[in-house]
């Protein structure tokens, strides 16, 4: 499929979605394609947290957002 076919496909299903969260990702990307990159903004220290991040999970050194939620729930008393 070329590039003029899948955009007016791309259009009905935009014009068809009930999810403003999508269309707010939609928007970011299209938008955001005419602006500055974000990662020149962040300072030194975001970058490295994110760096650090990326590496940790790139070893599997993450925890499941289950267990997450679930010791949120715990420590705040949440049902």
């Amino acid at each position: 499929m070329d590039i003029q076919q899948k955009k007016p496909e791309l259009v009905k299903l935009i014009i068809e979605t009930g999810e403003s969260d999508l269309l707010d990702v939609v928007e970011m990307i299209l938008k955001g394609k005419n602006k500055e990159d974000w990662w020149s903004k962040l300072s030194e220290v975001e970058k490295r947290s994110i760096e650090q991040g990326l590496e940790e999970a790139d070893h599997g050194e993450t925890i499941p957002h289950e267990q997450v939620m679930k010791e949120v729930k715990e420590k705040y008393n949440l049902k």
